[in-house]
């Protein structure tokens, strides 16, 4: 079985479950059996990385030092403070070096796993053109803008758009990542992962 690499992107503000719930998902699907199926990675611009909290994350590799992924996770987590400077993904939509680093691995990873705002990322990276797409509860109007063309799902948890799975606020990443193992390596290993995480994953969750 080919081994997948997984890079999570993180970025200061980033949402802790956002990316943690993922990087839990596919880091333990396989351990049991000794298969290990994904290596998982973490990836940012600059290190360390203080996300939402003030927690406090020393990524695995910069952008320049990232291995090609199979897979890359966009998490979200972000907003305006009260004087309206923005933070997280309000202002990493303003990165041009990012936006540009995510256009070119779209181009050679085989899916790209969206959590919460991450979905306003790939938006103004020009990606959610003409599909089905999803959000956290309170950006969906700021999807709506920045991707004319989606037909935004509001009431979505998890969104399967081929190359694309996008899925709804924080918690709903873990069911995203569930969905995707599900995909790519069947339901009877995504359920047996679940069940050590002792995760009530609800199972074909997608719209």
């Amino acid at each position: 079985m080919k081994q997948r690499n997984v890079a999570i992107l993180i970025f200061d503000d980033v949402e802790v479950l956002d990316f943690c719930g993922p990087f839990e998902v596919f880091s333990v699907t396989g351990k049991r059996d000794g298969s290990n199926p994904f290596k998982v990675y973490t990836v940012a611009e600059r290190t360390p990385v203080v996300a939402r909290n003030s927690f406090s994350v020393n990524p695995t590799h910069t952008l320049e030092t990232c291995p090609q992924p199979d897979i890359l996770v966009i998490p979200g987590g972000g907003g305006r403070h009260a004087d309206g400077t923005p933070f997280g993904t309000r202002r990493e939509i303003h990165n041009e070096t990012l936006l540009t680093w995510i256009n070119q691995h779209y181009l050679r990873t085989d899916h790209v796993l969206s959590v919460c705002t991450g979905a306003l990322l790939l938006a103004k990276a020009g990606l959610v053109n003409n599909m089905a797409a999803t959000t956290h509860h309170g950006a969906l109007d700021e999807l709506r803008h920045m991707a004319p063309t989606a037909e935004v799902k509001a009431d979505a948890r998890v969104v399967d758009s081929g190359k694309l799975i996008f899925s709804g606020g924080i918690s709903a990443g873990i069911d995203a990542a569930f969905y995707l193992v599900a995909k790519l390596l069947g339901k009877h290993v995504a359920s047996e992962t679940a069940a050590y995480m002792e995760y009530s994953w609800p199972g074909d969750t997608h719209d």
